[in-house]
């Protein structure tokens, strides 16, 4: 699914309701109603009381429709307008016309006074703003949304929330429980910095024109359901472990080797025929032990890896889990960069190795996956100001390496130097300790089965996502440990495979 510009947005309006033969009132109107089904599935009782805020623009006018819509059904509502300029758009003036006849409680806000008291509602929703912001939110409309952010209610913000700039940074907005966006997802909501902002984010059809939609041009997609379904190879009725492939995890030191088994095990689960892992002689016990499925090679080093060395072709690798800093692990990294071109995917201590020797990224195979979490990454591009600021830096160290970043987080990007791809399954019960080396794990099985490095860590973070969306239903998210990761990748491709 396309991320478009608010710029682009405008557009795509523009030619729905050019092609489409209809008014920007009917658009309007489609559009309050979608949002109207949403709020109506979620707050089901019809006794809930609603204050609605809104502005003088279009997005203003979507919340007076919406207000016109649940009076209707039986809640009650009361609408504001939040007189931020006297100049209202035509839309926005029709629907207050509107809200007039029909008897509907409106008052307009002019000063601090005006600002009702918000202890007698039960849900807030703000359309005050839309995408068109251009400049800080100041005077009435700043002290509004104040007012919303210290009520402690539950607030609903109609396509973004009031103050947030679709395409940069933001420092002062409303703080939505949730945000109801139009059908076309705006990178904003999707960024670290702004989690405090959007709430959970909830996409609605509003029927925007699929043409135009597929004429405007972007580098940035949200990731869906459908389109990893589409990635996804069939399984051949002839398969067997020779044509699975075969992936290599090389990583581990004294107390450390867990990561290696824990990414051995998602690589096999994922579907690669074979795995071996290569550990430093401490972790060879237990890994065939507690993981009798995978094969084991020791390095020369007792507690740690000094000399990376095998004779085996595997189809695909993945280095650095656990693997330690150690002066001798590294040289031995150096010289493995040097000596192989085998499709790669680097985590962990790996990173943090070719953060020390900056020089080493020259080294790696085209299409190498880089997997890091945010300290990890500031250790490779530096500092950032803002969210922005870290894609343009991550956007830039992958076209020099010609490498592929997986930027980890609640919306994990995949950056490839072309195109970002803004993943939209998972939980925070993600958030535990060996997460990402089963991360690895999965991006390094569906490399050894023949995926291109892009498809492959597309798939991989969605994947990872799924199983926790999956496991959520029997596990708490608090108790959500990496094992259960793994034990949740099939049932992960179940659901993607289910015929709808």
């Amino acid at each position: 699914m396309k991320i478009l510009t608010s710029e682009q947005i405008r557009k795509v309006d523009a030619e729905t309701i050019t092609r489409e033969g209809i008014s920007s009132l009917e658009l309007m109107k489609r559009a309050a109603t979608a949002f109207y089904r949403f709020f109506t599935e979620k707050y089901t009782d019809r006794n809930t009381s609603v204050i609605i805020f809104a502005g003088v623009g279009n997005n203003g006018g979507d919340a007076l429709v919406v207000a016109r819509l649940l009076y209707k059904a039986g809640y009650s509502v009361k609408a504001y307008m939040v007189e931020f300029s006297n100049r209202y758009t035509e839309d926005c003036a029709h629907n207050i016309r509107r809200v007039k006849a029909e008897n509907i409680p409106y008052k307009k806000i002019l000063n601090k006074e005006d600002i009702p008291d918000l202890s007698p509602f039960d849900v807030v929703i703000d359309g005050i703003f839309g995408t068109g912001l251009s400049r800080e939110v100041s005077g009435i409309a700043a002290d509004v949304i104040t007012r919303i952010n210290e009520s402690g209610k539950e607030v609903v913000s109609i396509d973004v929330p009031s103050g947030l700039f679709p395409d940069r940074k933001t420092e002062f907005a409303v703080k939505a429980t949730e945000t109801v966006t139009f059908q076309i997802p705006k990178l904003a909501l999707y960024l670290p910095e702004n989690a405090g902002f959007t709430g959970n984010v909830r996409i609605v059809n509003i029927g925007l024109n699929q043409e135009a939609i597929a004429e405007a041009e972007t580098d940035i997609y949200l990731t869906e359901k459908r389109e990893i379904c589409n990635l996804l190879k069939p399984l051949s009725k002839f398969a067997h472990k020779g044509t699975q492939g075969h992936a290599l995890i090389i990583g581990g030191s004294l107390g450390k080797c867990g990561s290696v088994s824990l990414a051995s095990k998602a690589a096999l689960k994922t579907g690669c025929g074979l795995v071996t892992a290569y550990l430093p002689k401490c972790g060879v016990p237990a890994i065939q032990s507690g993981f009798p499925e995978a094969m084991a090679l020791e390095d020369e080093g007792e507690e740690h890896i000094r000399s990376i060395d095998y004779d085996l072709k595997p189809d695909a690798i993945g280095i650095g889990m656990g693997m330690g800093l150690h002066e001798e692990t590294a040289q031995a990294m150096c010289q493995f960069l040097q000596q192989k071109r085998t499709p790669l995917a680097v985590d962990a201590d790996g990173l943090n190795i070719l953060s020390r020797h900056p020089d080493w990224l020259g080294l790696l195979p085209a299409g190498t996956i880089l997997t890091p979490h945010p300290k990890e990454l500031q250790r490779m591009i530096g500092e950032w100001c803002d969210d922005y600021e870290k894609i343009e830096k991550t956007k830039a160290l992958a076209n020099r390496y010609g490498v592929i970043l997986v930027v980890k987080g609640a919306y994990s990007m995949i950056i490839d130097g072309e195109k970002i791809y803004v993943n939209s399954s998972g939980t925070p019960a993600l958030a535990t300790a060996g997460s990402g080396d089963v991360l690895t794990g999965m991006i390094t099985g569906l490399l050894a089965q023949g995926y291109k490095p892009s498809e492959a860590a597309r798939i991989g973070v969605f994947l990872h996502g799924m199983t926790a969306d999956i496991a959520g239903e029997c596990i708490h998210p608090r108790s959500f440990v990496a094992s259960d990761i793994i034990e949740n990748i099939g049932n992960a491709y179940r659901s993607l495979e289910k015929k709808n």
